[in-house]
């Protein structure tokens, strides 16, 4: 394929790690090089060169990153790969001391890279050797008062954002599952204790509704059925534009668009989030009812000592008035135990707000140093077997719970979104998604019946195995 310069450059795979925002910068990444020339391969053993997109956000996705690229690079030994490059979080954050610590890739490019990535992987394919990326602490990139941010950020490379007002920034789609992420902002303005994110994503920006819709648009014709607003903080979309109800404004416009059937928001805090968002999301046509809350922990002593808000009372009658405007809604979280200083009062305190909220979904993390971090340097550190201990207890509470919720769920009706095919003991079966339950992480529907993907059938639960359902299909859509 030839690029805008009337070159054909290779062929190129993107090996995608992490969260659902790196899969809309390697969507990105995709497209730019699409439109450089580039030809998209699948396989990394069939590309020229390897693009790995790296998560750097905990220590165990730091490791995953690394394998992957080492993985990777012993393609250069038994496949067509020539050359790998790492991009992406991991990249961004260690840059020069990755680079150093892992010669096997070829280059490490950090965001500030991603415009000009065509002619970099043609730079590298042909021998050269780019600097490693410097990292920096993006938040001095951009001012300090949020209405400042828009017309600064134009100046700024930050993935996802074509800073064009009618278009959106290049993306080529990566697979053809009938969701896809999109991009609502990037970067976060909290200064939660034992988070690094913003250091490396920077300072939060809004994408502009106008920008978004018309993303949006795109996806539709490409067979999406479902979007998935993602950002590191949904709840401050519009801030930095002068409207912190942008987003109750934006999301009926989403579900208006042909082919968009449902539109789902992630990535809440809830000491932000408003009642009118609520309302939003639970009574909105075509938004699923589903609430991705970032509680952390639920002791207020903790989580003080965290930087962050709430407790027990606070976070449960967040709950309730969410059930209260949908009793079937979703309710998703992720906890952190073994943060320094936390108590055996503290983690009772954690097990008894979980026991009562009764919450679809959790995540649980044990407590690691990240580098940067003001936790990083705080005393009162915990023991590895202490927080390990701790995280085990919680685990195994939660998946009790989750289970027990998941049981409550049966004679429901929902409607699934199919979204593949699985063999099971009488022939092909299908599999999807009720609203209530996130893309890759929240369990799925076991239907009892095939159907096309993309589809959306409706029908009634009727057991469940651990976070998964077993959904029998309505007549009509049988």
């Amino acid at each position: 394929m030839m690029g805008e310069d009337g070159k054909t450059h290779g062929s190129v795979a993107v090996v995608t790690l992490g969260c659902a925002r790196n899969d809309v910068d390697s969507e990105e990444l995709a497209g730019r090089l699409r439109e450089g020339g580039w030809t998209l391969v699948e396989d990394p053993a069939d590309a020229d060169v390897a693009l790995v997109n790296t998560c750097g956000f905990v220590e165990q996705a730091k490791k995953d990153s690394i394998d992957a690229l080492l993985e990777t690079a012993d393609l250069k030994d038994s496949g067509k790969t020539q050359k790998v490059v790492a991009v992406g979080c991991l990249a961004e954050r260690y840059g020069e001391q990755l680079a150093a610590e892992l010669p096997e890739a070829d280059a490490v490019l950090g965001f500030d890279s991603y415009t000009d990535m065509s002619e970099h992987l043609r730079s590298i394919l042909a021998g050269g050797a780019p600097a490693s990326h410097a990292p920096r602490d993006r938040r001095t990139l951009l001012p300090l008062s949020p209405v400042e941010r828009q017309a600064a950020s134009a100046s700024v490379s930050v993935p996802g954002h074509s800073n064009q007002p009618d278009g959106f920034a290049p993306r080529a789609r990566l697979g053809s599952a009938p969701w896809a992420p999109l991009k609502i902002a990037s970067g976060c303005d909290r200064r939660c204790a034992f988070c690094a994110i913003p250091a490396f994503r920077g300072s939060f920006v809004s994408r502009r509704p106008t920008e978004v819709i018309a993303e949006a648009r795109w996806l539709a014709e490409q067979g999406v059925r479902e979007v998935f607003l993602v950002s590191e903080n949904s709840t401050s979309y519009g801030k930095d534009l002068g409207d912190l109800r942008l987003l109750e404004a934006l999301l009926p416009e989403l579900s208006a668009i042909e082919g968009i059937e449902r539109v789902r928001v992630s990535y809440l805090q809830p000491a932000e989030t408003r009642p009118g968002l609520l309302e939003a999301i639970a009574g909105t046509p075509g938004v699923v009812p589903y609430f991705d809350m970032s509680f952390q922990h639920a002791s207020p002593t903790l989580l003080r000592a965290m930087r962050r808000f709430g407790s027990p009372e606070d976070f449960l009658s967040l709950i309730d008035r969410i059930r209260d405007l949908a009793p079937q809604a979703g309710i998703r979280s992720n906890v952190i135990v073994g943060f320094p200083g936390e108590s055996e009062e503290d983690v009772d305190i954690l097990a008894d707000f979980l026991t009562r909220a009764q919450l679809d979904v959790v995540g649980v993390f044990g407590y690691s140093d990240e580098d940067g971090t003001e936790a990083a340097s705080a005393g009162h550190k915990l023991d590895e077997d202490v927080i390990e201990q701790r995280r085990e207890r919680i685990a195994d509470l939660v998946e009790e719970l989750m289970t027990q919720r998941a049981l409550e769920r049966i004679g429901e009706q929902v409607q699934v979104l199919v979204e593949g095919v699985e063999e099971g003991e009488e022939g092909p079966i299908s599999v999807g998604r009720a609203a209530h339950q996130g893309p890759e992480v929240d369990g799925v529907c076991l239907l009892d019946t095939y159907h096309e993907v993309g589809t959306i059938v409706t029908g009634q639960v009727v057991d469940a195995e651990g976070v998964d359902l077993h959904v029998q299909v309505d007549e009509a859509d049988s």
